[in-house]
């Protein structure tokens, strides 16, 4: 995808209007399953520009963690009382989990919201980055971070749906897994969030 950064942000700014046009479609699942309001939270989608072409950079969560441990995952996560909007929440977390300057990020827009399994209310917020650039790793929650080519996660023939069982009697829910790559594997909500993203660059939706 050989895209401009005033391409990204017009695509964003389509998809939103699409979106926002229409009923939402936020994910539900079964109420049992969702006690209580949904937690607000934020995702930082990095981008930036590696030999060329597009990147996206991603976290590996360590393996100790009580949620999500040891899974590829965006720097984010819950929104504090004094986040005035995503944006806040995405940059404070990226600045925490990975030491990501929030003053180097030139957001360049939102997906649209979802809620997840977990019953967090999830804001995808996008933005581009210089590259290289110094990060400095919070290893009590991030083990590593890497880049992923935005072509290869745009190939159709690199990701699949799985069905994954829910607690009985609950019907299983259809996951999206990604190949491997650099060793490691993109799927669940982390996954979901990047076919989002590139239905928004597609027009799609």
């Amino acid at each position: 995808m050989d895209l401009s950064e005033q391409d990204l942000i017009r695509s964003l700014a389509a998809a939103h209007n699409r979106l926002s046009a229409r009923p939402s479609d936020i994910e539900r699942f079964p109420p049992e399953l969702l006690p209580g309001e949904p937690r607000p939270a934020a995702v930082l989608i990095p981008m930036l520009r590696l030999d060329g072409s597009w990147h996206i950079l991603f976290t590996r969560r360590t393996d100790s963690l009580a949620e999500h441990s040891g899974q590829v995952a965006f720097p984010g996560g819950r929104a504090d009382p004094e986040d005035r909007s995503p944006e806040e929440t995405a940059l404070r977390e990226a600045y925490e989990e990975i030491g990501l300057a929030p003053d180097v990020v030139h957001l360049l827009g939102r997906l649209q919201s979802f809620i997840t399994i977990t019953n967090y209310l999830v804001t995808p917020v996008v933005g581009s980055i210089p590259w290289p650039q110094p990060l400095r790793l919070a290893l009590d929650e991030v083990s590593r971070v890497f880049t992923i080519p935005l072509d290869w996660l745009a190939d159709p023939s690199n990701h699949e749906v799985r069905e994954r069982d829910l607690p009985p009697p609950y019907p299983p829910v259809p996951v999206i897994y990604f190949n491997t790559y650099d060793n490691e594997m993109l799927w669940g909500v982390s996954a979901r969030i990047v076919l989002d993203f590139l239905s928004a660059l597609r027009g799609e939706g």
